[in-house]
């Protein structure tokens, strides 16, 4: 894998914005691939395509790519705020490449994917409309919260400039594949006690340790009046998973 942009390949652009979406569109169908089918090649949608970047032929998986340069923020500008809720709550909604890079050398610095059923409209921030003396005014545009996103639903393929073991992303991706099944609201509960489990600082973590995020679960969740009970649940489900491990009575261990 090529961490360098092919510079040859935007010569005939002056835009900034061309020049960045055709290095990077070129360096992802280059060096990227399926993790879902380990297929090799990925292919790209037609310029503009309103679904997604690319696709796998092999298992027709689709990837949106979102790039920047620079360093990897919490933070990545989307498009249209209802449209993106619309298609994370889709059946067909894409997976996300997100790819940072150093335009001094022209050089990919992050590239990670997040599968598409780690995507709740939680982690859609809506942002303030256009005034009315713009353009477009009214327009609404939002955020993708890469924070709020478990850390588990973060597979790096290369990671401050290093190249991840192809067989460890694999093998990352198959770890999230129980989320696909699970409907939105329940894959909500899950991805919420998911951050709790990464907050907590020590590997191996009690019941104890994710019942003090209860309150902050309860304002999330008003209508639930037995949030203990929930948690013991979802941790249930997490273990059954083998996403935790079961240690001992009400201890239990991260994997990684």
């Amino acid at each position: 894998m090529d961490l360098k942009f092919d510079l040859t390949l935007a010569s005939n652009y002056t835009s900034k914005s061309q020049i960045s979406r055709v290095l990077t569109e070129s360096w992802v169908k280059k060096n990227s691939f399926c993790p879902n089918c380990n297929n090799p090649y990925l292919e790209q949608f037609s310029n503009n395509s309103p679904v997604a970047d690319f696709y796998c032929k092999n298992c027709s998986q689709e990837y949106e790519l979102k790039s920047k340069d620079g360093l990897l923020s919490k933070k990545i500008v989307d498009g249209a705020y209802h449209t993106m809720i619309n298609r994370i709550e889709a059946d067909n909604n894409p997976n996300f490449f997100f790819l940072t890079y150093d335009k001094l050398n022209w050089s990919v610095r992050d590239f990670l994917i997040i599968p598409k059923h780690y995507f709740v409209p939680d982690f859609i921030e809506k942002r303030k409309p256009l005034s009315e003396n713009a353009r477009r005014a009214g327009w609404t545009g939002c955020n993708i919260l890469l924070d709020k996103i478990p850390s588990s639903g973060r597979i790096f393929l290369i990671k401050n400039s290093e190249i991840i073991d192809r067989d460890l992303v694999i093998e990352k991706w198959k770890e999230t594949e129980f989320l696909k099944s699970v409907n939105q609201k329940s894959r909500g509960w899950l991805i919420d006690i998911l951050n709790c489990v990464d907050l907590i600082p020590n590997r191996n973590f009690r019941l104890e340790d994710v019942y003090k995020f209860e309150a902050e679960l309860k304002l999330k969740y008003p209508n639930n009046h037995f949030i203990k009970d929930k948690i013991r649940q979802q941790l249930q489900v997490l273990r059954d998973k083998g996403v935790i491990e079961f240690v001992s009575r009400g201890t239990y261990k991260k994997k990684n």
